[in-house]
């Protein structure tokens, strides 16, 4: 019986775009579920929560799933595979906490033995860029997944060091990504780089990232 999955991410695309991650396992993974704002309402095995947007677990978002009467087990799926975050997650009482790098024979492979009531965790930490599936905002104009992904935090508001700590990048990682971001978005000021991205899809459907910034 496949296991039935919802996907939770802020973002439309993120979420559409991992949904097809899946497409050639239909009979292991049903996505039955794709929500932009964390309110799962269907009957699932397991909530896939997505980072981007935020670059590392959002404890709210994640109380939110395993609380909710509808979610079984909730797994997070990131890059940022460090050791803290992931214990503080596993206290949460998540059931995984998956690389973004994995392909999808492995996902779904360590999604079943989540499903058979194993805990999954991914081990890689790296500041390398990784390969990452899905789709994302801003990936027709070249920005990598993770590029994108600050420009998507800089247009919430966060500082260029709340997102080094968020990512657990070194400041002058995030710096260099942003400067890459720049240049191929075209843009050279923070104010533009707000404009443009607000402009290119990067609006999050959920108010989370305003609730916490403020």
């Amino acid at each position: 019986m496949a296991i039935r999955v919802a996907l939770v991410n802020d973002y439309e695309l993120v979420v559409a775009g991992l949904g097809h991650f899946f497409d050639s396992y239909p009979e292991a993974i049903e996505v039955v579920q794709m929500s932009a704002d964390a309110a799962v309402t269907s009957q699932v095995d397991i909530a896939l929560y997505d980072t981007f947007g935020h670059g590392s677990p959002r404890v709210e978002a994640i109380d939110q799933l395993l609380a909710n009467p509808h979610v079984a087990k909730t797994v997070v799926y990131t890059w940022v595979l460090d050791a803290e975050l992931i214990d503080s997650s596993l206290r949460q009482g998540i059931s995984g906490y998956l690389s973004k790098s994995m392909t999808a024979r492995d996902m779904v492979e360590a999604l079943r033995r989540i499903q058979e009531g194993e805990v999954v965790v991914s081990h890689s930490p790296s500041e390398k860029e990784p390969t990452v599936a899905g789709e994302w905002p801003g990936r027709a104009e070249a920005l990598t997944a993770r590029e994108a992904e600050i420009i998507a935090m800089i247009a919430q508001g966060y500082s260029n060091q709340e997102i080094a700590e968020r990512t657990r990048l070194s400041i002058n990682s995030v710096k260099s990504y942003i400067r890459n971001a720049y240049r191929k978005i075209g843009v050279s000021r923070r104010s533009q780089a707000v404009a443009w991205a607000l402009d290119h899809g990067f609006v999050a459907r959920s108010t989370h990232a305003r609730a916490d910034r403020a």
